[in-house]
């Protein structure tokens, strides 16, 4: 009997990182020396935001993206909280809005750009004096806020915890400046909640506890859905794993090694799988891209990234290759999808805090090709700015998914439907903005940019038609392939296949959802004008 190596097909086989030069990392930054395991950065496609050690209170230090090079150290900070900043986080659906929780035991909500619409970063900070009055502020915890995280789908709703074990759930939509009193309390938790993480419509809620265990929520009524308490694996983070069904989680084993477990979100009685990485002291941090299905394990305190691609059959894991650096990482931020250099064919993007050089590094990890045009097979519909319902529909008990949108350059349109913006722009200067165009010419604007988007896009479709007629008239049509010869051609097509259905399928679903869409448009505006 022979024994045939098994070789399995995939796209990302050799995905590889590349480091930034030293002119396009961020020099001379301040980086917090807090013993926290949090990220301490947060990234999005305008800014990057990271906590700073400074006396006095605490604070944090928003960048341009494009602010590369050494730092100014009198540049000013967002310090708004009178104790340390232990974690920041970017609204999801506004590149402007950032919420932070500190020692103090609050939970501030700060909007950059406050006075006309949204104007840059450098304009409102200009004076060169730090930004101290945040837009809101949330007064309910008890002790220190360790955490905070936004939900994925719904508009300005904010969960947060502490060291009063308590998850907090917060409406950003309320008019008063200071709320005190959260939306909903969940208090399933008998120590410091370590790590909070959603699925991708935002109806069930993991998290991590330092009494290590792993727990399940519905984050609308706080109910416990399903708890796991294994003796063999000390859970320190934990992270839904898209629409796979299954939850990652990182800590340690029985014998202090540290471990990545996987679990079916259904059933968290006996993980589906375990494996022991290396025996360092350092926190795991877990990244996972649902659009590639590839999962990144870093350690705090060492330079490595491993990275994996996950599958929904056994045996689920399947290792690729590990970025080593003799930079140690005491966080990591990531940039959304959305911020990607898709023609260099990037697919993911760390910036790595190193404070022994007080320096932000950013990290891409390439899929090696070696055309540099857009590669739609590697960059299906992603998550995108527009919120898919609002605070009151996901509170009055509505879940769906994200509005997913098209990395290829050229086909995103931004700020198209102001009124549907994210932030406080839909009841403040946006909003005063738009009843001024319609007093000018009440739905006008409105009906004829639809109509425009749809002639558009029926003429870009009618081009496509033509010139694939016109290749095939002049015989540019490429011959057709053979047929397989052996099993793994025949094996590679079939999945070639299966992931061109896949395709799609997601652009057939994406289209529906558009044209829906602009149907209630359409009938908003045409019963506006009746």
């Amino acid at each position: 009997m022979t024994w045939r190596p098994q070789y399995r097909s995939s796209k990302f086989r050799h995905v590889f990182g590349k480091a930034a030069t030293k002119e396009n990392c961020y020099d001379g930054v301040p980086i917090t020396r807090s013993v926290h395991d949090n990220h301490f950065c947060a990234v999005n496609p305008r800014f990057i935001a990271v906590i700073t050690e400074c006396a006095g209170g605490g604070a944090f230090l928003v960048l341009s993206i494009h602010h590369t090079g050494k730092v100014d150290p009198h540049h000013p900070k967002v310090s708004g909280h009178r104790g340390n900043v232990l974690d920041i986080k970017w609204n999801p659906f506004n590149d402007y809005c950032i919420a932070s929780c500190s020692e103090d035991s609050t939970v501030i909500f700060t909007h950059l750009c406050v006075g006309y619409l949204l104007l840059q970063i450098p304009r409102c900070l200009g004076r060169q004096q730090n930004l101290t009055v945040p837009w809101k502020e949330l007064q309910g915890h008890s002790r220190r806020v360790g955490l905070v995280e936004w939900h994925p789908t719904a508009n300005n709703v904010l969960f947060s915890t502490g060291y009063d074990y308590q998850v907090m759930i917060w409406n950003l939509d309320s008019p008063e400046a200071v709320i005190k009193n959260p939306v909903r309390t969940i208090s399933h938790h008998s120590d410091v909640v370590l790590s909070l993480s959603f699925n991708t419509d935002g109806s069930r809620l993991a998290t991590s506890c330092k009494d290590k265990k792993i727990r399940v929520l519905d984050p609308r009524t706080g109910n416990l859905l399903q708890e796991a308490n294994c003796k063999n694996h000390k859970a320190s983070k934990v992270l839904f794993l898209g629409n796979l069904k299954m939850l990652l989680s990182t800590g340690n084993s029985r014998w202090n090694h540290r471990q990545i477990a996987l679990w079916d979100q259904d059933d968290l009685n006996v993980p589906l799988l375990q494996e022991d990485l290396d025996g360092s002291s350092g926190v795991l941090f877990p990244f996972y891209d649902p659009d590639t299905h590839m999962l990144y394990i870093a350690g705090k305190g060492d330079g490595n990234i491993r990275y994996y691609e996950i599958s929904s059959e056994k045996p689920y894991m399947h290792f690729l290759t590990e970025y080593r650096s003799h930079q140690p990482q005491k966080g990591m931020g990531i940039m959304p999808k959305r911020g990607l250099e898709v023609c260099s064919c990037e697919v993911f993007r760390f910036y790595k805090l190193v404070t022994t050089k007080a320096l932000i590094e950013p990290l891409s990890m390439i899929v090696p090709r070696r055309s540099e045009s857009y590669q739609e097979d590697i960059y299906p519909m992603t998550a995108g700015t527009e919120p898919a319902m609002s605070a009151e529909e996901w509170l009055s008990g509505m879940d769906k998914g994200p509005v997913l949108q098209s990395l290829k350059p050229g086909s995103r349109v931004t700020d198209s439907y102001p009124e549907r913006r994210s932030g406080l722009g839909t009841k403040g200067l946006g909003s005063s903005m738009d009843t001024r165009r319609s007093q000018t010419r009440p739905g006008q604007l409105q009906l004829s940019y639809i109509q425009d988007q749809l002639s558009n896009q029926e003429g870009k479709e009618g081009r496509k038609e033509d010139s694939n007629e016109d290749r095939r008239s002049n015989g540019q049509e490429p011959p057709p392939c053979s047929p397989p010869k052996t099993e793994n051609e025949l094996r590679l097509k079939f999945h070639k296949q299966q992931e061109e259905i896949r395709r799609l399928r997601e652009m057939l679903n994406q289209r529906d959802v558009r044209i829906k869409q602009l149907e209630l448009e359409i009938n908003n505006v045409r019963n506006c004008q009746s």
